[in-house]
Parts: C-alpha cells; structure tokens; sequence
C-alpha cells in the first residue's frame, strides 16, 4: 500500500491524516497517511528516512517548508514564487516540490465562500512565508488590484515588485498597514497575529458591506481578525477551508484525482 505522511514539528495537532484517510476512502485509493515528527535538525535525515521506507510522497508543515524547498531536486512554478514548499512527490526523477495553499486559499474562496477574486479589489496582509506563498494563485485570478501591507513597509515593497515582475505589473503594489486605502472586496489575514489574540493595525474603511474577510488561521472560537471584520459589516470566514482544499490539492499532485471537499470540511467543523 502507498505511504504518505506529513512532517513538523510539532505534529501532533495534526488534522491532515483524518483528511486523507477521508479523501482515500471517498476516491477509491489504497493508502496509508501518517503524522511523522521530524527533529528540528534533522528534517532532510527525517525524509530520506521515509522514502527508504517506501513512501511516496509527503505534505510539511511548520517549521520545514524553507528546508523543503532547499532539499527539492525539482520546483513547480508555484513553488519557485512561493520560496517554499509543503508537498514533496517522490518520483523516479527525484523528489520534487510543490506548493498548494494558495491554490487551496484560491479554492476556498472561489468554491467555497462564492466569491470570484477576478476584477476585485484584494488586500493581503502580511508579506512573510504564508503570505508569499498565495500571490500567484490570487494573480492568476486577475483581480483588479492586489495590494501586499506589512508592518515593515521595505518588505511588502520587495514582495509586490517581485510579483509586479512575474505578471503582476499593474496590479499588485506594497505598503505599510498605515498607507492602506479601503474599502476592499477581499481582505485576507496571512499575519500570524491572530495567534498572539492580536490585530494588525489597520485604519479605518477598510472593509464595506459583504467584503470578505478570510483569517488563514482557524480554531473553535472566530478569531480577533474576524470579530472586528464582522463589526465591520465583513462576511468572516477563518483557515479551516484553506486547509482542506490545499491538502486536495496535494492529493490530487500524488494521486491523479481531486477528491470533492464539502463533506470533509463540514466534518472537520464540527469536530472544532
């Protein structure tokens, strides 16, 4: 039987093998999906480990997506726009990398919520990994504008000019939380202020009536980001989609099959 699993550290929160197992048993798959903790030195030691083993491929989480992108022999176009990578596909060529969140956030918003980012509005806040790894999918959705706000305005500068120069010349720009010019049609949080309890500090009018607030993390309770959204008159939705969607992105990478989500996210909703 074909063997995958997800590596990080920590791991054991974990809720991508009770997905997988849902996506398996849904398609028809024969497979097995399992948490692996990999030491913090050893993650490269930790996948070879497993290929040894007969594994296929594997997803990754925090803190290994940097040294997953390094230890990849091959980068698909996402994965070289994100800098990072959270599927490797182990193949007679060599291990290869790949990056689905933003097209599990692309498809969460789209399939999901029913909002088309296409001729909108779209404010993206944060400019660090998670943030990184979500511009190409959003731009190839042709929004009407993109823009990248960051506490460090230098770094959401440099992100939006080298998107700017990957097709998004026009489109996407870089500015601080402060220099932020609302209302927008699609505002997601990629900080990880919403861990901390926290907000970032956005001024005022930037969202309007039915703006689509979406907070990449989730939990049981909505998060900061999402109350004051929803005080706001935004439609909130937090990460739980995101995750979903991206790992049937990394199914279908492995497989040849996109699973159908809907039952699996609602599952996992009520589980929180």
């Amino acid at each position: 039987m074909d063997r995958y699993c997800v590596f990080g550290n920590p791991i054991g929160h974990s809720k991508s093998p009770a997905i997988h197992a849902a996506f398996a048993a849904q398609t028809g798959q024969q497979l097995t999906y399992e948490a692996r903790l990999a030491p913090l030195d050893g993650f490269a030691a930790a996948v070879q480990a497993f290929i040894a083993e007969g594994g296929k491929g594997a997803n990754v989480t925090v803190p290994f997506k940097l040294e997953a992108h390094k230890l990849a022999q091959a980068l698909t176009v996402r994965a070289q726009a994100a800098g990072a990578v959270n599927t490797l596909h182990f193949t007679e060529q060599g291990i290869i990398g790949d990056n689905t969140d933003g097209a599990g956030l692309v498809a969460d918003i789209v399939n999901n919520a029913g909002v088309a980012i296409t001729g909108k509005r779209v404010l993206l806040l944060g400019a660090g990994g998670a943030a990184r790894g979500v511009v190409l999918p959003l731009l190839e959705h042709r929004p009407a504008q993109l823009v990248i706000a960051n506490r460090t305005v230098a770094t959401a500068e440099e992100l939006a000019r080298q998107f700017a120069a990957l097709g998004g010349a026009g489109v996407v720009s870089g500015c601080g939380f402060g220099q932020v010019e609302g209302p927008f049609d699609i505002v997601i949080n990629a900080t990880s202020a919403s861990l901390q309890g926290d907000l970032p500090p956005l001024p005022d009018g930037v969202f309007a009536p039915g703006t689509l607030a979406l907070d990449m993390m989730y939990g049981a309770q909505p998060t900061v980001f999402m109350q004051y959204a929803s005080g706001h008159g935004a439609l909130a939705r937090d990460g739980l989609g995101m995750l979903v969607e991206q790992a049937a992105e990394a199914f279908a990478v492995w497989r040849g099959v996109h699973p159908a989500t809907g039952e699996v996210l609602h599952r996992l909703r009520a589980a929180l």
